[in-house]
């Protein structure tokens, strides 16, 4: 049986097949969407990937054979360190996919993969950062009992349950992973579910998401952290429990910053994107600035990866101290630093040699 369709027709065929992702298929208009994920996305990608592997892979090179005594906390930040390097090197699938024109030609299975590795990261980071809040709060308010509570090999149980638990969290992200072929042309899109435009699925899911990967971390350390200050307080005036005070401080208001600065508006503007979805299904015009936000918003969290390695330095003295010493033995290895080096220790000498004299006295004035 032969159907034939007159232009109209056609058009209307068209428009049942077109994908959820108009704007994805459609790059020849100008809109802010559209200069993120062609121009602004793949710059910032490649940015990050430029500056956090080198700090990732030293911290993992610091973690493994410099480090001799191992703690809690050195696992936490270890597993911290090791997520952020495997969403690293996923990069660079997604810099290429993004500077081609949004052309995947990869296959469904990496498509899936790479998507799945970019909504698991961000939840292994928020667990691990809120494994080390906890940590610390055992070790200043339960000191006793947190050495039974939690050791290194619970610890490393615990990690171990925390990759498990994100992995089969990102499940859902594989079953609404798809790849699309774009009306007019041979070009396919890698999808990622928050631009779907059904929402059954994709909506109960981000906000299931938000509730248990951000919401109740983020009270777990605000918990745990002002509790800490609360014992801190309690004691008397020390000058270890002083120092101690100050750490903790700073270790929470770096949590704070880290969330209030990269995980909050992520998770806003990717619950936003979606419900407008919901509320509007049949106006994708409306839909663009939620979705530029949360595009927008993709590119900043990816810049976490390079503030983790210094968050490992505020937290743990000896990586610190391991971290900075030997970044200073690989400046002094470079010719032009080394010679630079030099000259300073040379000054330096002379400046000793100087001061080690013992000065003149001064004749006193004489009397006119």
């Amino acid at each position: 049986m032969t159907i034939y369709l007159n232009a109209n027709e056609l058009d209307t065929v068209l428009v049942v097949i077109q994908p959820p992702e108009e704007d994805l298929c459609d790059l020849d208009t100008h809109h802010g969407l559209t200069v993120v994920e062609l121009y602004i996305m793949p710059a910032s990608f490649l940015a990050v990937l430029i500056l956090g592997l080198p700090l990732n892979l030293l911290s993992l090179w610091v973690f493994a054979l410099r480090l001799q005594r191992w703690t809690r906390s050195t696992v936490f930040l270890f597993n911290l360190t090791l997520a952020d390097t495997s969403w690293l090197l996923a990069l660079p699938f997604l810099i290429h996919y993004h500077l081609n024109h949004m052309y995947w030609n990869q296959g469904l299975p990496l498509c899936i993969a790479v998507r799945m590795l970019y909504h698991n990261y961000f939840y292994l980071s928020i667990f691990f950062v809120t494994c080390i809040s906890v940590d610390r709060y055992l070790a200043i308010v339960h000191p006793l009992r947190s050495l039974v509570l939690l050791d290194r090999r619970k610890a490393s149980l615990l990690c171990a349950a925390v990759w498990t638990a994100t992995l089969l969290l990102s499940i859902p992200v594989a079953r609404m992973t798809q790849i699309q072929t774009c009306p007019g042309s041979n070009r396919t899109v890698c999808t990622l579910y928050v631009l779907l435009r059904e929402t059954g699925e994709s909506l109960p899911y981000s906000l299931i998401c938000s509730i248990i990967g951000f919401l109740f971390p983020l009270l777990a350390i605000c918990y745990c952290g002002l509790r800490s200050i609360r014992e801190l307080r309690r004691r008397p005036l020390h000058p270890d429990h002083l120092n101690k005070k100050l750490r903790l401080r700073r270790l929470l208001g770096a949590v704070l910053v880290i969330f209030s600065s990269f995980y909050l508006p992520y998770h806003l503007s990717r619950n936003a994107a979606v419900v407008i979805r919901a509320i509007y299904p049949d106006n994708p015009a409306s839909w663009r600035s939620a979705d530029t936000a949360f595009v927008l918003e993709m590119c900043i969290c990816g810049l976490i990866t390079c503030v983790n390695p210094l968050f490992s330095c505020l937290i743990g003295r000896q990586f610190r101290n391991e971290f900075y010493g030997t970044i200073a033995a690989m400046v002094s290895r470079c010719p032009r630093m080394q010679a630079t080096s030099k000259g300073t220790q040379m000054n330096l000498r002379k400046r000793q040699e100087v001061s080690s004299v013992a000065p003149v006295r001064a004749l006193p004035a004489p009397r006119p």
